[in-house]
């Protein structure tokens, strides 16, 4: 069993920067972040390869060139930083797992372990 636990989110104006962090008490294959706002589904918004150091990265077209995934091998970690924010970026902020590689974003349905979550809110 893996845990994943967020931290890290808050209010922000727009234009602000924040980060999540996950902390999980091992590595899985692939870890993501994604992120439902209220009345929308769950949609994903990175994806790191943690099988690896330096693993590939993969990002929502909505977060190209303004958030940015990584991981950090010896505390376990996985951070989201997120610059540029936009109130669009508002939303609850999940933290996944999967033993599998990432090879891409791929769907909720794809990861095994969730954390409960960190809400990130974006104001005009």
């Amino acid at each position: 069993q893996v845990h994943l636990v967020e931290s890290g989110g808050g209010s922000v104006q727009a234009g602000g920067s924040l980060r999540v962090s996950c902390a999980a008490s091992r590595f899985m294959g692939c870890m993501a972040w994604f992120r439902q706002a209220p009345g929308k589904e769950r949609e994903g918004v990175a994806a790191i390869t943690t099988a690896i150091i330096n693993g590939p990265t993969y990002y929502a077209d909505s977060a190209k060139g303004r958030f940015t995934i990584s991981q950090d091998h010896v505390k376990n970690m996985v951070y989201l930083q997120m610059s540029s924010l936009k109130p669009e970026d508002t939303a609850l902020y999940y933290c996944a797992a999967s033993e599998n590689l990432c090879f891409g974003l791929r769907r909720a349905n794809d990861y095994t372990h969730w954390g409960q979550g960190t809400q990130v809110t974006v104001s005009s």
